[in-house]
């Protein structure tokens, strides 16, 4: 077995298109997107449109994710009101029907994938929702954030943008934002069970031409642009 594995697509199309492409090229027989399909990007219905039409797509919720399909509170506690407005604008270019669909998504999914237990989720979770973010600089950060990972040997996540591969009490594996990146590089993982022995994990970057995305930010009018363009997304 071969798996793909994406996080954090951002409403970035071109990056998920070319990540797709060349997972497609690879050959996967799944592709796992662990949360964030919308929010930031300009394009949040052809992203989460072309996600939902991948049929070996297996998507785990985040927490923009959750602010669609659940309701956005009226002002989260850090929210401030500039990405408020923002948030109200990628929900409206949603169509509200796919709120059912995306309320469906697991926070978290385990298998077991050629001998070892794999479980990808988007971030952990409290009891007032996803954790808040954690720099991870060594193995005990990792086992401190996830609490161990249960009984998983293996933990894919995404939610914090930078790529991040530690080993603890688990493998914990961030392979980095697809969607928010300061270069037109789309990240991904494959895990790659095909052969004997464990896994073997392997890192790539598809490169994309973010012109067109960065010209839907002026063109469609997305609110919080200027602060988007200049922390997330690769520069012209």
């Amino acid at each position: 077995m071969r798996i793909a594995v994406i996080t954090d697509a951002h409403a970035n199309l071109p990056a998920l298109r070319a990540a797709l492409a060349e997972i497609r090229r690879i050959g996967v027989d799944a592709v796992h997107h662990t949360g964030d399909a919308i929010g930031i990007g300009p394009q949040p219905a052809e992203t989460l449109d072309l996600l939902l039409d991948q049929p070996d797509a297996v998507l785990v919720m985040g927490n923009h994710d959750e602010w669609f399909a659940r309701g956005l509170p009226e002002r989260p506690e850090g929210m401030s009101v500039g990405e408020l407005t923002h948030h109200r604008w990628v929900h409206a270019q949603l169509d509200p029907a796919l709120r059912g669909v995306v309320t469906d998504w697991p926070y978290a999914r385990d298998e077991e994938i050629g001998g070892a237990r794999v479980r990808f989720l988007h971030y952990p979770l409290t009891p007032r929702g996803f954790a808040r973010f954690r720099t991870l600089e060594t193995p005990a950060d990792a086992d401190a954030l996830f609490g161990g990972a249960g009984d998983a040997d293996l933990l894919f996540y995404g939610h914090h943008h930078p790529f991040s591969d530690l080993s603890g009490a688990a493998r914990y594996v961030n392979p980095g934002s697809l969607g928010c990146h300061h270069r037109p590089l789309a990240r991904f993982a494959i895990l790659d069970a095909s052969a004997e022995g464990d896994p073997r994990i392997t890192f790539h970057a598809a490169p994309y031409d973010p012109a067109p995305m960065l010209a839907e930010f002026e063109r469609r009018g997305v609110p919080e642009r200027d602060f988007i363009l200049r922390h997330f997304m690769p520069q012209p």
